[in-house]
């Protein structure tokens, strides 16, 4: 049925960290009641109040007769947000984290395989450097591309949908492309695997979706320990396989995260949140009353409000005035981010390999163009040393668990990046491998700090109709730094990041 209320022409207040806001409850009797509330989000919208229709969908015994003729309501209503602010944090949201987790786990593994795989390929295939950077550049191009496309599709489709379709992609030409007889093959399929993954940050956009707002920044960062924890495994997965098994086992064996997903995912719902967007209140409601079940909690009495929009996913939508400064900015700093943690992570194992390159001197350092050819197989030793380095992403989340709430999401990230530049710094000056352990992993925990604090911020800032669309450009920009990297690593490990040849 629809009433009168009076919601819509909505505005959006600027880009800034305010303190508290509020959500209000309105009911039979013009009682307010208040949620706590974080930053951004949908609940900063304001609203204007002017007459417009809205579709209601009924809780069963939650109808209160008010008063007619004085303009208010003949029942109480609540929307989404209200019901998971409500409802609260509990059983389903921790089921929820773990089944989002391994979408996390999985991303993880594929990213971290990039600095395992290219040595490796580059000694057994005798590949020159740009060959080698190729193999893991087409990656990135592959998420460049696709991260936009997942995010329309999550916002037309559902977050449900576009999730688990990207993770059967990804898990279909990454298994695959373990059999890859030559090099042109590889390229294909590792690309067409890229293409898939670049969906992955999607959980994102469903997992907020179903977080009450004062667990929202704890629970998402919380979340990234999946891909702390999908790295470490993907090293220690390299240890063991390796040595007897090869790549073409390492590829096979990380698709076991995605194998995990794809058989959970038939538990996920779709987000309540698109399904009113989408006019399907009363699955909303369903969705709304499992979790409640789950949490053992009650839904607010009365009827849903129902928000339809038709018109959703346009990237157009990003850069109308309101949003065009903060999704500038986002893209920035989101580029900068993958340009800095990728180039880090490929950088390792160059520095790594190189040795202890203080103790050529001027003199005898030769320029050598035989440089794209050489080549040296991952030892133990370089593993043990990858392995404490990506150690490194756990100290990272707690940080960023910490400050994030504290000082707010936008000095985290500045705070987190100005410490990865100066951590990084050192590595310029002759240093011995221990000391280039501890630098690297010093710098690795801060710009993953950084980027948890941005992955925590930039779902905020958008509404429900373009949050997926606005994370899939961020992503697919960021990719572009990320592209990069691979070609900056080869050239640092040739030359030599001191300037020598090795």
């Amino acid at each position: 049925m629809s009433d009168w209320g009076r919601h819509t022409n909505v505005g959006y207040k600027k880009w800034k960290d305010t303190p508290v806001s509020a959500v209000t409850h309105r009911t039979g009797r013009d009682r307010l009641s208040s949620v706590s509330e974080g930053r951004c989000e949908d609940d900063e919208i304001y609203v204007h109040s002017v007459p417009t229709v809205l579709a209601q969908v009924e809780v069963e015994d939650g109808c209160q007769a008010v008063t007619p003729g004085c303009g208010r309501p003949s029942v109480d209503t609540f929307t989404v947000e209200d019901a998971v602010e409500v409802i609260g944090f509990g059983k389903f949201q921790w089921k929820l984290s773990m089944v989002t987790g391994m979408s996390w786990i999985a991303d993880s593994m594929e990213m971290m395989i990039l600095s395992i795989l290219a040595p490796q390929l580059h000694c057994e295939w005798r590949l020159p450097s740009w060959q080698v950077a190729l193999i893991t550049s087409v990656v990135f191009i592959g998420m460049m591309l696709s991260s936009s496309l997942w995010g329309k599709v999550c916002d037309r489709y559902g977050r449900k949908t576009g999730l688990r379709l990207c993770m059967v992609w990804t898990l279909y030409y990454g298994f695959l492309s373990s059999f890859s007889p030559v090099y042109s093959w590889i390229i294909v399929l590792r690309g067409l695997m890229g293409f898939g993954i670049g969906g992955a940050p999607q959980s994102v956009t469903l997992y907020s979706e179903f977080l009450p707002v004062k667990s929202r920044a704890t629970c998402i960062i919380a979340t990234a320990v999946f891909w702390a924890i999908g790295a470490v495994f993907e090293v220690l997965l390299a240890i063991l396989v390796m040595p007897s098994l090869g790549w073409r086992w390492l590829l096979a064996l990380s698709t076991i995260p995605l194998w995990i997903f794809l058989a959970s995912s038939f538990w996920l719902p779709e987000s309540a949140r698109f399904d009113v967007l989408t006019g399907n209140s009363e699955k909303a409601l369903a969705t709304l009353k499992r979790i409640a079940s789950d949490n053992g909690a009650k839904l607010p009495k009365g009827k849903i409000v129902m928000h339809r929009q038709d018109d959703r996913g346009k990237i157009t939508d990003l850069l109308a005035p309101e949003f065009r400064k903060t999704t500038l900015l986002l893209w920035v700093i989101w580029f900068a981010n993958t340009f800095s943690y990728y180039g880090l992570v490929l950088l390792t194992t160059e520095l790594f390999q190189a040795g202890d390159v203080c103790s050529v001197t001027n003199s005898k350092a030769k320029i050598e163009p035989s440089c794209s050819l050489e080549c040296s197989y991952l030892t133990l030793d370089n593993y043990k040393d990858l392995l404490w380095t990506t150690l490194a992403e756990f100290p990272g989340l707690f940080f960023a668990l910490w400050v994030v709430d504290r000082i707010g999401r936008r000095k985290s990230m500045a705070l987190c990046f100005c410490m990865f530049s100066f951590s990084i710094l050192p590595i310029y000056a002759c240093i011995g491998r221990t000391a280039l352990t501890v630098i690297i992993f010093t710098a690795r925990a801060f710009i993953t700090g950084g980027f948890q604090a941005t992955i925590v911020y930039t779902p905020e800032v958008y509404p429900t109709a373009t949050r997926a669309i606005g994370i899939g450009t961020s992503s697919g920009v960021a990719r572009i730094g990320a592209l990069l990297t691979p070609f900056v690593a080869q050239s640092a490990g040739c030359s030599g990041i001191h300037g020598f040849t090795h």
